[in-house]
């Protein structure tokens, strides 16, 4: 495939400068006359918004066009608008950077791919500050659609020729938390067909309201959404909120998961959406603050398995999704059994049912299947769900797909293989995760003797608890911005934390290229079957007591135990790098292996 032809020029916000392009193209001659001036092509405006500051980060803007020089003079002419991103660009003093790409492939379909691939680039990058243009607009199948990946790369390192401090690698942006919920990926024919399944409800659903008023209150609609980690529920919500909150919807994300509001709320942020701290929220802010008489129009639940189902001290309803869907006239929520960790967020056998059903009635109840996080095949599926499921240690008999799975006789040994990897270009995002079989407390002092709360293994291993790190990291950072920019990354994303191990409370719905996981002394195996012993987890949230609705009390540590070691051996992507405190359990892993 030829190189793509990649035409640059710090500009100036005024139709002669575009006139200028238009005669230096020109004097370029062919190729790059015919491909750039008469071929669909890609362009890029961006700009560093404080000039004075090296670190200081960029806004950018990308689209497409059947005629780049008319385009670009309609932008200039819209820099007289306030409600324009030119109109900021001409007045904030910064010199911006035209990029115009073209290609003798390039056709309408494939120039929309390249736009919203450089969009979902761009959300990803740590030096973009926001995205001026929101809208992606993914191809399905066309000619030569085949080639994208291989174009799009070559365009990349095109760019990052030009520009390496602003173009950062596909490797660093791929890392990022925001890169993976983005809402610009290209949906799977699964995934669009639960987005058509979602959109056909909500338009049915607020025409009915519309047409019925206060009748309509009875006719709230719940979508339901099954899949297990890594089915891409995450990438379906998100793309589905911002799609019909482009269509004027009044929309709600909702999760009960600290990291990934952050990460949702960056998104909202970098595409300048209206309210973004509002729109992206924890679920009781939610309820506390929605009226049930002025339902919005769409409340998205990524997560949905995280609500509590019985009041608390900061929640004092008894079910979080029933009081959501008295807000919101239609609920969305993406849920995964498997992924129930504490006995606050435990749902009752009928409870799950009768949701199923209710959904079922509706005729908006789904499940999403094809595992997209991890690379591995059935065979490497199969025997976590050996684990985690049927509670068994099963032969792998084959590997066909090369996922890199290894059992550690040390965690010593285990760290080390992490810290390689962590320490390769495309696997920067590797890290080590454990079971919660070690103290903690963010209220006190360690009593351990040891400066921090972490996983302590024999006489000799010894590793902090995750953000155990980042208040002195923090203090050794001179510059607020890099401060405020360390506190905006998932805990993966923080590099302090290859020094650290985290739990599930902080890697729960995120993915790792590499996962080191300790297995800690709570599940063992005997007679050839898998033990969870809940007498040695220090977590709390799972071990203790449970009041169901019938008053009773009841233990589910087992259940929630399983669960949190299904999240952990669910998480890397290339690889998963396994040390288990048990010596039986640990054989048996090296065994089956054999």
């Amino acid at each position: 495939m030829k190189s793509p032809i990649i035409y640059t020029k710090p500009e100036t916000i005024s139709s002669a400068f575009a006139d200028a392009v238009y005669d230096e193209i020109v004097k370029r001659g062919d190729p790059d006359k015919t491909v750039l001036l008469n071929y669909p092509t890609v362009y890029i405006h961006y700009w560093n918004k404080d000039l004075s500051d090296p670190d200081s980060k960029y806004d950018i803007y990308i689209g497409e066009s059947n005629d780049v020089i008319e385009r670009t003079k309609q932008h200039y002419y819209d820099s007289s608008n306030p409600k324009n991103w030119q109109y900021d660009l001409s007045r904030s003093g910064a010199t911006p950077n035209l990029v115009i790409i073209g290609h003798d492939h390039f056709n309408k379909s494939l120039t929309l791919d390249i736009e919203n691939r450089m969009i979902q680039y761009a959300l990803g990058m740590s030096t973009v500050e926001n995205v001026r243009n929101g809208r992606g607009n993914p191809q399905n199948s066309y000619y030569p659609d085949v080639e994208l990946d291989e174009l799009f790369s070559k365009i990349w390192r095109q760019l990052r020729r030009y520009d390496k401090r602003f173009f950062l690698t596909e490797a660093e942006i791929k890392d990022s938390a925001i890169f993976k919920a983005s809402p610009f990926h290209k949906l799977t024919d699964e995934q669009i067909k639960a987005q058509n399944l979602i959109t056909d409800t909500v338009r049915n659903a607020l025409s009915r309201f519309s047409a019925m008023g206060a009748v309509a209150a009875q006719n709230h609609q719940l979508v339901f959404v099954e899949g297990e980690a890594g089915t891409g529920k995450t990438v379906l919500t998100n793309s589905t909120f911002y799609k019909l909150i482009d269509e004027g919807y009044k929309c709600q994300l909702l999760v009960n998961h600290e990291e990934q509001v952050s990460v949702y709320k960056e998104i909202a942020r970098k595409l300048q959406l209206p309210d973004y701290e509002k729109i992206v929220s924890r679920p009781t802010t939610f309820i506390n603050n929605q009226s049930i008489t002025e339902p919005i129009d769409v409340a998205f639940i990524d997560e949905a398995h995280l609500l509590w189902t019985q009041g608390k001290q900061t929640y004092r309803g008894n079910n979080q999704l029933d009081d959501i869907m008295a807000r919101a006239k239609v609920t969305v929520i993406m849920f995964d059994e498997y992924q129930i960790l504490t006995t606050e967020e435990y749902w009752e056998p009928a409870q799950i049912i009768n949701k199923r059903v209710l959904s079922q009635s509706q005729g908006n109840y789904l499940t999403l299947t094809n595992q997209l996080r991890m690379h591995a095949g059935n065979e490497i599926m199969d025997w976590i769900d050996a684990i985690t499921k049927r509670f068994t240690v099963d032969k792998l008999v084959s590997n066909p797909s090369g996922y890199d799975l290894q059992i550690f006789d040390s965690p010593d040994d285990l760290d080390k293989a992490i810290r390689k990897k962590a320490n390769e270009p495309d696997k920067k995002l590797s890290r080590i995760v454990a079971s919660y079989d070690w103290d903690y407390s963010d209220r006190n002092t360690p009593h351990t003797g040891k400066p921090y709360w972490g996983v302590n293994i024999g006489d000799s291993f010894f590793k902090p608890w995750n953000r155990e790190l980042l208040k002195s990291t923090l203090a050794n950072m001179k510059k607020r911005s890099e401060k405020q920019s360390l506190r905006k990354l998932a805990w993966a994303e923080q590099p302090q934390t290859i020094d650290e191990i985290g739990s599930t409370f902080t890697i729960q719905g995120f993915d790792l290229v590499y996962a080191g996981v300790i297995i800690g002394p709570s599940v063992k195996y005997r007679n050839g079957k898998i033990e969870f012993h809940p007498e040695c987890s220090k977590n709390d949230k799972a071990i203790r007591n449970r009041t169901l609705s019938d008053g009773t009390k009841r233990k589910f540590a087992e259940y929630l135990l399983s669960h949190e070691l299904r999240v952990l051996l669910t998480r890397g992507v290339k690889g998963m790098y396994i040390y288990a405190c048990d010596d039986e359990l640990r054989n048996a892993l090296k065994d089956s292996l054999i």
